[in-house]
């Protein structure tokens, strides 16, 4: 019965080429597109990734998500530093500023200012150069990105030749000469990081009375991470977050604030919805045309449970083709944009989700085709 099933499935190739394609519409959008919302969301909170030495991060209360910087002044980190379980304490800025570049325009840049002595919380990744080379007179380090493109010297065929060692731009009307390379998680916003000193990034900034964006802390060996969080908040009236409680701070943010949730679930919606049309009609349609044969095999005897069975490995069959092409595909998208600045990430919970999606269209198709095929009369076969 198995065979006559397959044959019966394979028997119009158009329409069985149809329900394939429609599975494999579905599956795609329901794969691809949250690939690129969880890879959009998880840039969102990159840098906090990217400083991985921290257990703690100390900031104003009023602080929302990680590039929501609300300064503090520089006393609050002596103040954090002489809290009970603190192993050390560093500061840390991180702003928006203007790079001049070669041909006058200016280019907005992440510059983050480092501890000057223990230099913590730098890039997780260089390419040229040493992070120790910010001690030198005015060095930054400049993410390959942002090298390689925004902060590129433009030519006249509009080409940008890439940043290199030994090149200079200047950040807010100062001097700062490249010392090194690295690689860092692309931010939400895409902007060049730049990296310098703390007390260099202050002469870099806007003079305000207050600079210092966050304070980094270690906690001693064997301090419960929560009792600290709660000692620093009780003592400093500051907000402070372990690394994953400010990932999940900032992620929520966007989640809430932003309409790129809503965007994403309209996109995988019609997704599955056009899927479930273009299958579920393809199949009914296959199965109407195969109703005499259906009605053979009742009339000699097949029960309505072997007839539901040949139906569900039509549906199982198609949707397993369906599936496997539409998260292939997914697997060739990301992989082909993986060096681009497209957001793409790719969990294994994703692939279960988009089979629970391509299942329910698969038993949607199939249900349609159960209920036909066991109102069928066996009759029907000695008409016309």
């Amino acid at each position: 019965m198995n065979h006559i099933a397959i044959k019966m499935l394979m028997g119009d190739r158009g329409k069985y080429l149809g329900i394939v394609m429609g599975l494999t519409f579905a599956s795609l959008i329901m794969t691809q597109q949250p690939a690129i919302f969880l890879g959009l969301m998880s840039r969102s909170y990159s840098f906090i990734s990217d400083v991985g030495l921290p257990d703690i991060w100390v900031m104003d209360e009023k602080v929302q998500f990680v590039d929501d910087i609300k300064p503090l002044q520089d006393t609050e980190l002596y103040r954090v530093r002489g809290i009970s379980g603190v192993e050390w304490a560093m500061p840390m800025y991180k702003g928006l500023l203007k790079a001049r570049l070669a041909d006058g325009t200016f280019q907005t840049c992440n510059v983050v200012g480092l501890d000057d002595a223990t230099l913590i919380g730098g890039p997780p990744v260089m390419l040229e150069g040493s992070i120790e080379d910010l001690r030198r007179s005015d060095g930054i380090i400049v993410d390959i990105d942002g090298a390689r493109d925004k902060l590129g010297k433009p030519t006249p065929g509009g080409e940008r030749i890439p940043l290199k060692i030994g090149d200079s731009v200047e950040l807010n009307d100062h001097r700062a000469i490249v010392v090194g390379i690295a690689k860092v998680t692309r931010t939400f916003q895409s902007q060049p990081v730049v990296y310098t000193t703390y007390s260099r990034a202050k002469n870099y900034a806007p003079k305000e009375r207050k600079l210092l964006s966050f304070v980094l802390v270690k906690a001693k060996q064997g301090q419960d991470l929560a009792e600290l969080t709660r000692r620093i908040r009780a003592t400093t009236g500051l907000a402070a977050y372990t690394g994953e409680a400010f990932k999940t701070l900032t992620y929520e943010y966007f989640m809430h604030n932003t309409g790129i949730p809503i965007n994403f679930g309209i996109s995988v919606l019609l997704g599955f919805i056009v899927g479930a049309a273009i299958a579920g009609q393809t199949f009914y349609n296959s199965t109407l045309e195969n109703l005499r044969q259906f009605g053979v095999l009742k009339a000699m005897g097949t029960s309505n449970w072997v007839l539901l069975r040949m139906i569900l490995l039509q549906a199982v069959l198609v949707g397993t083709i369906g599936y496997g092409l539409g998260v292939g595909l997914t697997a060739l998208f990301g992989y082909s944009m993986r060096n681009s600045i497209l957001a793409f990430k790719f969990p294994w919970q994703l692939l279960m989700f988009s089979g629970a999606g391509v299942s329910l269209i698969c038993i949607f198709a199939a249900l349609l085709s159960i209920i036909k095929v066991i109102r069928l009369e066996p009759a029907i076969v000695f008409k016309g």
